[in-house]
């Protein structure tokens, strides 16, 4: 019989990227503490996906509590136009001071889709306020827009409001609203033979092109791919050179995920624009952040009221959310962290090797295994290599059985354990993994 707690999750919760029929088992989280989550009849799983990628330091930090806490009683919420607060000017002025480019302004929203959205929104309206300074017309019916397309890779995914999926791969996280969504120019991602093409398309397409969004180095949502930094950067030169304004999406690959505190630090080619989310609370609370150069910025610093930048969201700089973000950063670049990031890292490299050199499994059962700072990943030789292959449950609920939460991208299975994970928590994943495999 379900608990009480079930039975009203069944009766008045609809749960995202949930198949609804037949009605799917969920299990009743009570806890969490470290790497590990508590159900209610005590048992523990520990979290190696860092639950959705967000809880960098685990769950029930007292640090990051504690902050919150007594932020709470000083000031939890304030409309955020015609004020302003310590907590979101800290944390503007240190993301300025680690951002990886010439960064000038922070713009706050509420989670990664947004964050993406903002920088979307920024892109076009920068041409087009650009347009109307440079012509000298600046009324609604005299609109300039020099350049309006957007390029986008090919299998991306960047959230899930209206812009961010127009910008996404047309896939089963966007099928049903595809007549609805703006045209965009997609390319594939980088090789060493396709490079050339793309450049090319990057080119012929130049002077239309209002910006380019990117996930750098790692595809997350669309099953983990990972690119090559040196060809990465050479299609980013190449945006440059057409005045392409370049926005890096790292609202995955940020605060050491990659091994390095942002993904764009591997890049010669700094971006434009940044988008931030997940990591930055620490996993705490959902805040967005959209950095951008002065370059940007200054296309909306104006006497015409039209070229004001208007977007934003009743929780925009949270107090609450940005204290979180802040207790997050103090215990990222505390020593003991960067060295269990580089630890997990080396952790995570062992093991693909090791998989890569097991005869049992590669390349009979799995393949394409990889790897890039904190982030391991492979496929399962089992079907189609897409999202709605079903071993993913499969794999989610003999792993769950032995303690270990893993969620699957179909078949791309992937381990992205928090930075407290302990050496035996994380030798346990490995070791239940491989006995899944072998099966």
């Amino acid at each position: 019989m379900p608990s009480e707690l079930i039975q009203k999750d069944q009766q008045y919760i609809w749960h995202p990227f949930t198949p609804q029929k037949p009605q799917p088992e969920v299990i009743g989280i009570v806890k969490g503490q470290g790497s590990l989550l508590f159900d209610e009849e005590g048992k523990q799983y520990i979290d190696a996906i860092s639950s959705w990628w967000v809880t960098l330091h685990g769950h029930g930090h007292p640090y990051i509590a504690e902050k919150l806490f007594q932020q709470a009683l000083t000031l939890e919420q304030v409309i955020f136009a015609g004020f302003t607060h310590a907590p979101a000017v800290n944390l503007a002025e240190r993301l300025i001071g680690i951002l990886p480019g010439n960064f000038s302004k922070v713009f706050y929203s509420d989670n990664g889709s947004t964050a993406t959205e903002v920088a979307i929104k920024m892109a076009i309206q920068y041409w087009k306020n650009r347009g109307e300074i440079e012509s000298g017309k600046s009324k609604i019916e005299n609109e300039i827009h020099p350049r309006k397309k957007i390029l986008a890779f090919k299998n991306s995914y960047h959230g899930d409001t209206f812009g961010a999926m127009s910008v996404s791969d047309r896939g089963v996280f966007t099928l049903a609203f595809h007549d609805m969504l703006f045209e965009v120019i997609f390319i594939d991602t980088p090789t060493t033979e396709n490079i050339g093409d793309m450049k090319a398309i990057i080119h012929a397409h130049g002077q239309e092109i209002a910006c380019f969004i990117y996930e750098p180095l790692v595809q997350g949502a669309g099953g983990m791919k990972m690119t090559d930094p040196y060809l990465l950067n050479e299609l980013l030169n190449t945006a440059k050179l057409n005045e392409i304004i370049c926005i890096a999406d790292e609202v995955m690959t940020g605060f050491g995920r990659t091994g390095r505190f942002f993904a764009s630090e591997y890049l010669q080619k700094k971006p434009d624009i940044i988008c931030l989310s997940k990591g930055l609370t620490g996993g705490t609370m959902a805040l967005g952040v959209t950095a951008c150069t002065d370059k940007i910025y200054s296309a909306f610093v104006t006497d015409n009221k039209l070229h004001t930048f208007f977007h934003g969201h009743s929780f925009t700089a949270n107090p609450l959310a940005c204290t979180a973000a802040l207790a997050s950063l103090d215990l990222l670049e505390k020593e003991n962290c960067l060295e269990n990031i580089q630890w997990i890292c080396e952790q995570q490299a062992g093991f693909i090797d090791s998989l890569r050199n097991n005869e049992e499994l590669y390349p009979k059962k799995i393949h394409n295994p990889r790897q890039i700072g904190t982030i391991a990943a492979f496929e399962i030789s089992s079907g189609e290599d897409e999202y709605l292959n079903n071993i993913s449950g499969t794999i989610t609920r003999k792993c769950m059985d032995q303690g270990v939460y893993l969620r699957p991208l179909g078949n791309t299975v992937y381990i992205m354990p928090p930075y407290c994970i302990t050496q035996n928590e994380l030798e346990k994943v490995y070791t239940v993994l491989l006995s899944v495999l072998r099966g």
